[in-house]
């Protein structure tokens, strides 16, 4: 130990095992560093960089070789699937006027930045005035009372999903049972949209005859058990995984012992992506399909497959993938939206919700599934919201919003969340079926086995 480093892993309750540099107590990952002699490598943020050695970093970077591959695929265009910060002449209308007939200037200002950070969000409503923040509590109850009427249970446990359920697959296979019946529920739903048939009784995954979908496209696969799952059960014949990120223990070793099963995995951004220029999946019929989409990653997903991209012309607009048959997606981590990603902002400020109310609406959604929440909690996603009590307890003192938001019952925040959570996928349900799609929005799980239980399922009526 006293060659080691001298730096202390609270976590493995031990210091650290690597040699430390010369004249030094510590290694390279542990010496204290002046924050002014550092700065984020230019390819790969997610680490830093000496100023004096960023010529020669930026050389032999581990990422680079990896940048430079993917910059030359013919699928990858920078941004396709960003969205616009603001279509000027088209929100125009929605703007809202004060009084006097001029634009509000109450809603807290958080400028055209394209990445608002969950602190600029809360520190924008924490400067909003008591009353405003109220006006905008209202608003949300309204419009959720107005749209979120008709989102049902589906529960979906399809028999042809036996074999995971029963655990007579690969023993090396991880098995977590809340993300086992997270799986089965979706697939049961595309099975019950009529999106997947099942092959149970019949040679399993005979797509020749032109009813099946031979191919599924994984949107933020990680390791790609849900893939894994479909290709079991329904014998899906060509997987592509998309994912931005490398991972361990993958199911890809799996999948690729598969007779006739193609797997290509693509390691990009969903922004990035041109899903029309993957040469291996242009004559093909495939399903789309995501669990736990983070933040903006739906809406970046739907726009990669339904063909609204930002720099296409208007006549290109709002054309429906030819070969897309299906789409299942089950959102997540709300808080993480961007306006300039969202697919539908015309539908929210239709509704009256701002760009700022927006943010303002997406920060409200971490309270949702906070760590607040005790394991007692009533399921809140059948609650009322009551916050007249708040309101007349907070009336005549010297109050601000920030002390009223820490003096809120951690069940009337959370029912605020998941009100706020339906809004936006509402917004994306809409947009759905204004491209053609038969889309439905469901509870796919109970909320014992995740708070995230929610599925915007759709299909192409064209197709089926």
């Amino acid at each position: 130990m006293e060659t080691r480093c001298k730096f202390w892993l609270p976590k493995k309750k031990r210091f650290c095992a690597n040699i430390p540099l010369n004249e030094s107590l510590f290694c390279g990952n542990h010496t204290p560093r002046s924050d002014s002699q550092w700065i984020p490598c230019p390819i790969d943020p997610s680490h830093s960089v000496l100023k004096e050695n960023l010529e020669g970093h930026v050389r032999r970077c581990p990422l680079l070789k990896q940048v430079q591959y993917l910059t030359l695929q013919p699928f990858y265009q920078k941004g396709i699937n960003a969205g616009k910060e603001e279509d000027q002449e088209e929100l125009e209308t929605f703007r809202p006027k004060g009084a006097d007939g001029l634009e509000s200037s109450n809603d807290p200002a958080l400028g055209s930045l394209d990445n608002i950070l969950s602190e600029m969000k809360r520190n924008a409503v924490y400067s909003m005035t008591v009353l405003d923040f109220y006006k905008l509590i209202e608003k949300i109850e309204h419009v959720h009372e107005s749209i979120c009427k008709d989102i049902q249970d589906s529960y979906k446990v399809p028999e042809a999903c036996g074999i995971w359920i029963k655990r007579e697959v690969d023993r090396k296979l991880p098995f977590q049972e809340k993300h086992v019946m997270q799986q089965v529920s979706i697939l049961g739903n595309l099975e019950g949209l009529g999106v997947l048939k099942s092959s149970l009784g019949k040679e399993r995954a005979d797509y020749d005859d032109g009813t099946g979908i031979p191919a599924v496209v994984e949107f933020g696969a990680g390791r790609g058990y849900l893939t894994q799952m479909l290709a079991d059960c329904y014998g899906i014949k060509k997987v592509f995984l998309v994912e931005r990120k490398s991972y361990k223990l993958k199911a890809d070793r799996s999948l690729r012992q598969k007779e006739s099963l193609i797997l290509q995995r693509l390691r990009i951004d969903i922004e990035d992506l041109n899903l029309n220029a993957v040469e291996s999946l242009r004559e093909d019929p495939y399903l789309a399909i995501g669990k736990h989409l983070c933040g903006p990653a739906t809406d970046l997903t739907l726009r990669c497959c339904l063909g609204e991209h930002s720099n296409q012309s208007n006549a290109e607009l709002n054309s429906v993938n030819p070969n897309l048959r299906g789409l299942a997606i089950a959102t997540c981590c709300h808080h993480l939206c961007q306006w300039k990603h969202y697919i539908n902002k015309k539908y929210l400020l239709e509704l009256g919700i701002t760009k700022e109310e927006f943010h303002a609406i997406t920060w409200f959604t971490s309270w949702a599934v906070d760590a607040d929440h005790g394991a007692d909690l009533p399921d809140v996603t059948d609650c009322k919201l009551h916050l007249e009590s708040i309101e007349k307890k907070q009336c005549g003192e010297d109050y601000g919003v920030e002390e009223i938001v820490r003096n809120m019952k951690a069940v009337e925040r959370a029912v605020l969340g998941f009100m706020c959570k339906k809004i936006i996928d509402m917004g994306r349900l809409m947009w759905m079926k204004e491209h053609g799609l038969d889309a439905r929005f469901v509870k796919y799980v109970p909320s014992s086995v995740s708070p995230e239980n929610h599925l915007l399922i759709g299909r192409c009526p064209n197709h089926l």
